[in-house]
């Protein structure tokens, strides 16, 4: 009876975690659209500081992990000191940026189709620099992503979309994800090898190290070189009130959607988080397709059931992997 108990409470739990995440990031998406596609106001201007969004978000995380360590941790925790930061703080500033920006030239779900092929330049990585040796399965699953991503780069986007868009240029678009997945790689290589140092690091200790050097970075790109545009980005959410809540509900959707992840990740493993962060993504394709007015062609809705196939098989073996180790070691 008992065992039954604990069994709903895990399913409640995982029910809970899969909704906070679907919540927080399907609705952080629709606001990351309408950020950057929308005409705010009477004048109808555009918000074109993108950047800025990632300045925010830095902010609100910053805040929001020292809250929570303060909340929730024992005190002098051992983890990493927050200078080891410093460097992938760098390029966890470059990658989203660029993330964001590609959105002024291809449409929301192109972009999350394209940062959904993280697998192609790990498996790039590994094969020509590393000589890691993958299984076929493995190829097929790349072979999938890869051939999805490109056919749906290539096939005609609808009218309606390329008019919302800032400035339509694909090539550019595509270019600036793939260049936001290469800096993820970076940013997620150092992070590791500093959870390794620092074994006793935990979830908030990095987020708050990497938030800190983030606020730092957009702070001097934002308001200390020539070219930042903080002060005009200020002044366009002071005469567009509206602009400014969606930024402030777009941050805040990033902090929660964290605290999520953090809790699937520690009670259900990262084979869970990465089902639910996939199966995410899909829903934001169908959410900005419907309510967003982003059309698909039946072309593209294959192109993108190619990609998140590829995904869901990864996921299988991922599975059966972590299956064959649980058996050896019972055995």
């Amino acid at each position: 009876m008992e065992s039954h108990g604990s069994g709903l409470r895990r399913v409640l739990l995982l029910s809970f975690c899969v909704a906070g995440i679907w919540a927080a990031y399907i609705y952080q998406g629709v606001l990351q659209e309408t950020l950057s596609t929308k005409k705010f106001g009477e004048d109808g201007k555009r918000f074109e500081h993108l950047a800025f969004l990632n300045l925010a978000q830095n902010v609100i995380c910053l805040v929001w992990s020292y809250i929570m360590i303060k909340l929730w941790s024992n005190g002098g925790s051992g983890g990493a000191p927050w200078w080891t930061y410093w460097s992938a703080g760098i390029t966890n500033t470059i990658g989203p940026a660029m993330g964001i920006e590609a959105l002024k030239y291809i449409s929301y779900p192109a972009q999350v189709l394209a940062k959904s092929s993280k697998m192609i330049p790990v498996m790039l990585m590994g094969s020509f620099v590393y000589g890691i040796r993958y299984t076929l399965p493995e190829y097929l699953c790349t072979f999938l992503v890869a051939g999805g991503v490109s056919m749906f780069a290539l096939l005609k986007t609808s009218s309606k979309t390329i008019s919302k868009l800032a400035n339509p240029n694909a090539p550019l678009g595509y270019g600036l994800c793939f260049l936001n997945l290469a800096f993820d790689g970076f940013t997620n290589a150092t992070q590791d090898s500093i959870t390794a140092r620092y074994p006793k690091t935990n979830a908030w200790d990095i987020m708050l190290g990497m938030n800190l050097w983030g606020t730092i970075y957009n702070m001097v790109y934002m308001f200390g070189l020539p070219h930042g545009s903080g002060f005009e980005a200020i002044q366009f959410c002071k005469q567009h009130p509206e602009a400014a809540w969606d930024i402030l509900m777009y941050c805040l959707c990033g902090a929660v959607g964290q605290n999520f992840i953090f809790l699937t990740i520690s009670r259900f493993g990262s084979l869970a988080n990465t089902t639910i962060t996939t199966t995410r993504k899909f829903v934001s394709i169908v959410v900005s397709s419907v309510l967003s007015g982003n059309p698909l062609s039946p072309k593209q809705w294959g192109c993108v059931s190619m990609v998140f196939g590829g995904l869901s098989y990864q996921i299988y073996l991922k599975w059966r992997k972590l299956q064959r180790m649980q058996k050896k070691k019972k055995t």
